[in-house]
Protein backbone atom coordinates (compact mmCIF):
# COMPACT_ATOMS: atom_id res chain seq x y z
CA UNK A 1 0.00 0.00 0.00
CA UNK A 2 2.44 2.21 0.97
CA UNK A 3 4.51 1.61 -2.19
CA UNK A 4 1.50 2.38 -4.53
CA UNK A 5 1.19 5.72 -2.59
CA UNK A 6 4.22 6.72 -3.41
CA UNK A 7 3.54 6.30 -7.28
CA UNK A 8 0.68 8.24 -7.16
CA UNK A 9 2.30 11.18 -5.65
CA UNK A 10 4.86 11.50 -7.58
CA UNK A 11 2.47 10.85 -11.11
CA UNK A 12 0.66 14.09 -9.83
CA UNK A 13 3.80 16.22 -8.81
CA UNK A 14 5.01 15.31 -12.60
CA UNK A 15 1.66 16.14 -14.39
CA UNK A 16 1.55 19.55 -12.08
CA UNK A 17 5.15 20.62 -13.21
CA UNK A 18 4.35 20.36 -17.18
CA UNK A 19 3.75 23.60 -18.95
CA UNK A 20 1.61 24.66 -20.94
CA UNK A 21 2.25 25.43 -24.93
CA UNK A 22 3.16 28.46 -25.86
CA UNK A 23 0.29 30.37 -27.64
CA UNK A 24 0.97 31.88 -31.70
CA UNK A 25 1.81 35.62 -30.29
CA UNK A 26 2.80 36.62 -26.43
CA UNK A 27 0.36 39.27 -24.78
CA UNK A 28 2.52 41.92 -25.43
CA UNK A 29 3.16 41.30 -29.01
CA UNK A 30 -0.51 41.08 -29.65
CA UNK A 31 -1.13 44.53 -28.13
CA UNK A 32 1.30 46.16 -30.05
CA UNK A 33 -0.22 44.49 -33.64
CA UNK A 34 -3.72 45.75 -32.62
CA UNK A 35 -2.36 49.45 -31.68
CA UNK A 36 -0.28 49.53 -35.22
CA UNK A 37 -3.57 48.33 -37.25
CA UNK A 38 -5.70 50.73 -35.17
CA UNK A 39 -3.52 53.41 -36.10
CA UNK A 40 -3.24 52.12 -39.79
CA UNK A 41 -7.16 52.06 -40.49
CA UNK A 42 -7.33 55.06 -38.46
CA UNK A 43 -4.87 56.74 -41.31
CA UNK A 44 -7.03 55.37 -44.39
CA UNK A 45 -9.90 56.28 -42.93
CA UNK A 46 -8.72 59.50 -42.28
CA UNK A 47 -7.01 59.96 -45.55
CA UNK A 48 -10.35 58.79 -47.37
CA UNK A 49 -12.08 61.23 -45.83
CA UNK A 50 -9.93 64.16 -46.89
CA UNK A 51 -10.66 62.80 -50.37
CA UNK A 52 -13.85 62.60 -50.32
CA UNK A 53 -14.40 66.26 -48.64
CA UNK A 54 -12.23 67.72 -51.67
CA UNK A 55 -14.06 65.41 -54.58
CA UNK A 56 -17.46 66.15 -52.79
CA UNK A 57 -20.14 68.72 -53.76
CA UNK A 58 -20.78 71.30 -51.46
CA UNK A 59 -24.09 69.90 -50.34
CA UNK A 60 -24.88 66.70 -49.86
CA UNK A 61 -24.98 63.55 -46.72
CA UNK A 62 -21.35 63.89 -45.81
CA UNK A 63 -21.31 67.82 -45.39
CA UNK A 64 -24.11 66.83 -43.18
CA UNK A 65 -22.05 64.42 -41.16
CA UNK A 66 -19.39 66.50 -41.22
CA UNK A 67 -21.53 69.50 -39.91
CA UNK A 68 -23.47 66.82 -37.03
CA UNK A 69 -19.50 65.33 -36.05
CA UNK A 70 -18.61 69.53 -35.49
CA UNK A 71 -21.59 69.92 -33.52
CA UNK A 72 -21.12 66.83 -31.79
CA UNK A 73 -17.22 67.77 -31.08
CA UNK A 74 -17.69 71.57 -30.68
CA UNK A 75 -17.95 71.24 -26.74
CA UNK A 76 -14.95 69.51 -26.73
CA UNK A 77 -12.77 71.90 -28.73
CA UNK A 78 -14.09 74.65 -26.33
CA UNK A 79 -13.22 72.53 -23.34
CA UNK A 80 -9.55 71.60 -24.83
CA UNK A 81 -9.35 75.61 -25.79
CA UNK A 82 -10.50 76.65 -22.09
CA UNK A 83 -7.63 74.01 -21.13
CA UNK A 84 -5.07 75.44 -23.25
CA UNK A 85 -5.45 79.40 -23.06
CA UNK A 86 -3.83 79.42 -19.29
CA UNK A 87 -0.70 77.68 -20.64
CA UNK A 88 -1.12 79.51 -23.79
CA UNK A 89 -0.94 82.78 -22.01
CA UNK A 90 1.61 81.88 -19.94
CA UNK A 91 3.55 81.09 -23.01
CA UNK A 92 2.97 84.83 -24.41
CA UNK A 93 3.98 86.16 -20.81
CA UNK A 94 7.18 84.65 -20.85
CA UNK A 95 8.16 85.20 -24.77
CA UNK A 96 6.75 89.16 -24.48
CA UNK A 97 9.15 89.41 -20.81
CA UNK A 98 11.86 88.26 -23.20
CA UNK A 99 11.42 90.19 -25.71
CA UNK A 100 11.08 93.18 -23.28
CA UNK A 101 14.43 92.87 -21.59
CA UNK A 102 16.05 92.08 -25.08
CA UNK A 103 14.69 95.35 -25.99
CA UNK A 104 15.36 96.96 -22.41
CA UNK A 105 18.94 96.15 -23.13
CA UNK A 106 18.92 97.47 -26.49
CA UNK A 107 17.67 101.05 -25.39
CA UNK A 108 19.92 101.02 -22.42
CA UNK A 109 23.08 100.35 -25.21
CA UNK A 110 21.46 103.33 -27.56
CA UNK A 111 21.32 105.58 -24.36
CA UNK A 112 24.29 105.18 -23.38
CA UNK A 113 26.14 105.61 -26.88
CA UNK A 114 23.74 108.71 -26.86
CA UNK A 115 25.12 109.79 -23.51
CA UNK A 116 28.83 109.87 -24.54
CA UNK A 117 28.41 111.44 -28.04
CA UNK A 118 26.34 114.29 -26.22
CA UNK A 119 29.42 114.13 -23.77
CA UNK A 120 31.87 114.85 -26.79
CA UNK A 121 29.54 117.13 -27.90
CA UNK A 122 29.64 119.54 -24.71
CA UNK A 123 33.77 118.79 -24.64
CA UNK A 124 33.92 120.26 -28.00
CA UNK A 125 31.18 122.62 -26.80
CA UNK A 126 33.59 124.16 -23.82
CA UNK A 127 36.54 124.70 -25.84
CA UNK A 128 34.64 126.62 -28.67
CA UNK A 129 34.55 129.94 -27.22
CA UNK A 130 38.44 129.83 -26.21
CA UNK A 131 39.23 128.48 -29.58
CA UNK A 132 37.13 131.82 -30.94
CA UNK A 133 38.91 134.43 -28.67
CA UNK A 134 42.17 132.97 -29.93
CA UNK A 135 41.26 133.10 -33.61
CA UNK A 136 40.22 136.61 -32.83
CA UNK A 137 43.60 137.74 -31.09
CA UNK A 138 45.50 136.15 -34.29
CA UNK A 139 43.46 138.41 -36.30
CA UNK A 140 43.52 141.42 -34.05
CA UNK A 141 46.11 144.06 -34.23
CA UNK A 142 48.20 142.89 -30.79
CA UNK A 143 49.22 139.76 -32.45
CA UNK A 144 52.87 140.41 -33.18
CA UNK A 145 53.64 140.32 -37.05
CA UNK A 146 56.53 138.24 -36.92
CA UNK A 147 55.31 135.16 -35.57
CA UNK A 148 53.26 132.14 -36.24
CA UNK A 149 50.30 130.87 -33.82
CA UNK A 150 49.95 126.62 -33.25
CA UNK A 151 46.64 126.65 -31.51
CA UNK A 152 46.46 123.70 -29.32
CA UNK A 153 44.50 122.53 -26.60
CA UNK A 154 45.20 121.98 -22.96
CA UNK A 155 45.63 118.29 -21.65
CA UNK A 156 46.55 118.89 -18.21
CA UNK A 157 45.72 121.89 -16.41
CA UNK A 158 47.13 123.17 -13.07
CA UNK A 159 47.46 120.14 -11.08
CA UNK A 160 46.18 122.65 -7.88
CA UNK A 161 46.29 125.66 -6.38
CA UNK A 162 50.42 125.61 -6.09
CA UNK A 163 50.63 124.18 -9.51
CA UNK A 164 52.30 127.01 -12.01
CA UNK A 165 52.31 124.54 -14.94
CA UNK A 166 50.16 123.07 -17.53
CA UNK A 167 50.75 120.45 -20.33
CA UNK A 168 49.65 121.54 -24.02
CA UNK A 169 48.35 118.66 -26.99
CA UNK A 170 51.15 119.88 -29.56
CA UNK A 171 55.08 119.51 -29.49
CA UNK A 172 58.30 119.77 -31.20
CA UNK A 173 56.44 117.75 -34.38
CA UNK A 174 54.09 120.54 -34.87
CA UNK A 175 56.38 123.62 -34.50
CA UNK A 176 56.66 124.43 -30.84
CA UNK A 177 60.15 125.22 -29.44
CA UNK A 178 61.64 126.10 -26.33
CA UNK A 179 60.63 129.61 -24.90
CA UNK A 180 57.81 130.00 -27.12
CA UNK A 181 55.45 132.45 -25.53
CA UNK A 182 52.40 131.29 -24.92
CA UNK A 183 48.78 133.21 -24.82
CA UNK A 184 44.89 132.88 -24.61
CA UNK A 185 42.54 134.44 -26.56
CA UNK A 186 42.66 137.06 -23.21
CA UNK A 187 46.03 137.38 -22.84
CA UNK A 188 49.86 135.96 -21.99
CA UNK A 189 49.14 132.99 -20.19
CA UNK A 190 53.08 131.73 -19.53
CA UNK A 191 56.49 130.56 -22.03
CA UNK A 192 57.15 127.00 -23.05
CA UNK A 193 59.88 125.14 -20.61
CA UNK A 194 60.26 121.91 -21.62
CA UNK A 195 59.22 120.59 -25.33
CA UNK A 196 58.37 116.66 -26.40
CA UNK A 197 57.56 115.26 -29.93
CA UNK A 198 53.59 116.19 -29.61
CA UNK A 199 53.06 117.38 -26.43
CA UNK A 200 54.76 120.35 -24.33
CA UNK A 201 55.12 121.72 -20.83
CA UNK A 202 54.64 125.43 -20.07
CA UNK A 203 55.29 127.65 -17.37
CA UNK A 204 52.91 130.13 -16.01
CA UNK A 205 52.59 133.95 -15.54
CA UNK A 206 52.58 132.71 -11.58
CA UNK A 207 55.38 130.62 -11.41
CA UNK A 208 58.02 131.81 -9.36
CA UNK A 209 60.30 132.03 -11.73
CA UNK A 210 58.37 133.92 -14.16
CA UNK A 211 59.61 137.49 -15.12
CA UNK A 212 58.08 139.30 -18.11
CA UNK A 213 59.00 142.84 -19.13
CA UNK A 214 55.75 145.17 -19.01
CA UNK A 215 54.03 148.33 -20.07
CA UNK A 216 51.39 150.85 -18.68
CA UNK A 217 49.96 151.90 -22.33
CA UNK A 218 48.03 154.86 -20.03
CA UNK A 219 51.51 156.47 -18.43
CA UNK A 220 54.14 154.23 -20.71
CA UNK A 221 55.32 153.28 -17.33
CA UNK A 222 57.78 150.34 -17.83
CA UNK A 223 57.80 147.61 -14.96
CA UNK A 224 58.62 143.60 -14.25
CA UNK A 225 55.45 141.71 -13.68
CA UNK A 226 56.21 138.30 -11.08
CA UNK A 227 54.87 136.55 -8.82
CA UNK A 228 54.73 138.88 -5.49
CA UNK A 229 53.58 138.41 -1.71
CA UNK A 230 50.87 135.71 -1.25
CA UNK A 231 51.25 134.62 -5.07
CA UNK A 232 49.47 137.68 -6.89
CA UNK A 233 51.18 139.14 -9.43
CA UNK A 234 52.73 142.66 -9.02
CA UNK A 235 54.26 145.05 -11.40
CA UNK A 236 57.67 145.96 -9.55
CA UNK A 237 60.87 148.42 -10.33
CA UNK A 238 58.27 151.12 -10.94
CA UNK A 239 60.13 154.29 -9.36
CA UNK A 240 57.79 156.58 -7.06
CA UNK A 241 57.56 159.79 -9.45
CA UNK A 242 55.56 158.09 -11.78
CA UNK A 243 52.21 157.38 -11.69
CA UNK A 244 49.96 154.30 -11.93
CA UNK A 245 46.16 154.44 -11.55
CA UNK A 246 43.96 151.31 -11.19
CA UNK A 247 42.50 149.86 -14.57
CA UNK A 248 45.78 150.70 -16.26
CA UNK A 249 46.29 147.91 -18.90
CA UNK A 250 49.75 146.10 -19.04
CA UNK A 251 51.08 144.99 -22.24
CA UNK A 252 54.49 143.07 -22.78
CA UNK A 253 57.83 145.46 -23.30
CA UNK A 254 58.97 143.60 -25.94
CA UNK A 255 62.62 144.08 -27.70
CA UNK A 256 64.58 147.07 -26.27
CA UNK A 257 67.86 145.52 -28.45
CA UNK A 258 67.60 143.85 -31.51
CA UNK A 259 70.62 142.51 -30.43
CA UNK A 260 69.50 141.31 -27.22
CA UNK A 261 65.74 140.15 -28.41
CA UNK A 262 63.38 139.46 -25.23
CA UNK A 263 61.34 136.03 -24.78
CA UNK A 264 57.86 138.30 -25.59
CA UNK A 265 57.34 140.29 -28.60
CA UNK A 266 55.66 143.70 -27.59
CA UNK A 267 52.19 144.17 -27.08
CA UNK A 268 50.64 140.98 -25.90
CA UNK A 269 47.99 142.05 -23.19
CA UNK A 270 48.74 141.02 -19.59
CA UNK A 271 46.60 142.29 -16.89
CA UNK A 272 44.82 145.37 -15.33
CA UNK A 273 45.81 146.87 -12.76
CA UNK A 274 44.02 146.03 -9.41
CA UNK A 275 41.41 147.96 -8.09
CA UNK A 276 43.33 150.11 -4.62
CA UNK A 277 46.17 147.42 -6.17
CA UNK A 278 48.48 151.07 -5.82
CA UNK A 279 50.98 151.67 -2.50
CA UNK A 280 54.35 152.77 -0.95
CA UNK A 281 55.95 153.06 2.13
CA UNK A 282 57.71 155.73 2.71
CA UNK A 283 61.09 154.08 3.05
CA UNK A 284 60.29 152.22 -0.28
CA UNK A 285 61.95 153.15 -3.72
CA UNK A 286 59.54 151.04 -5.71
CA UNK A 287 55.88 151.64 -6.02
CA UNK A 288 54.03 147.87 -5.27
CA UNK A 289 51.39 147.29 -8.01
CA UNK A 290 49.25 144.45 -7.91
CA UNK A 291 48.03 143.24 -11.28
CA UNK A 292 44.92 140.93 -12.24
CA UNK A 293 46.22 138.98 -15.50
CA UNK A 294 43.77 139.19 -18.32
CA UNK A 295 43.89 135.34 -18.67
CA UNK A 296 42.26 132.74 -16.75
CA UNK A 297 45.32 130.64 -15.69
CA UNK A 298 43.53 127.77 -13.90
CA UNK A 299 40.90 127.33 -16.27
CA UNK A 300 42.40 127.15 -19.76
CA UNK A 301 40.87 124.83 -22.81
CA UNK A 302 42.77 125.99 -25.93
CA UNK A 303 46.12 128.18 -26.17
CA UNK A 304 48.66 129.69 -28.95
CA UNK A 305 52.11 129.02 -28.83
CA UNK A 306 53.41 132.30 -30.34
CA UNK A 307 56.59 130.53 -33.04
CA UNK A 308 59.08 133.48 -34.78
CA UNK A 309 58.78 133.22 -38.40
CA UNK A 310 62.72 133.72 -38.57
CA UNK A 311 65.15 132.40 -36.10
CA UNK A 312 66.96 134.83 -34.13
CA UNK A 313 70.61 134.14 -34.60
Amino acid sequence: MATRSRSDRAAVLASSVQRSKPTPYPSKARSAFIRRAIVVALVIVALTLITISFRSPTAGALHDLQGVGSTVLSPFQTAATRVAAPFRDAYDYVHGLANAKSENKRLRQINRDLRAKDLQRAALAAKYPALVKLLHFEQGPAFPNDYNAVNVAVIAPPSGPFSDALTIEAGSSSGVRLNSPVVSGDGLVGIVSNVFPHTAEVTLLTDPDSFVAARDLSTQVRGMVHTGPGGTLILDQVPKQFKVKPGDELVTAGTHNARYPDLYPYGIPIGRVSPGGVSATDTATFLQVQVQPFANLGSLEAVAVLVPKKQHR
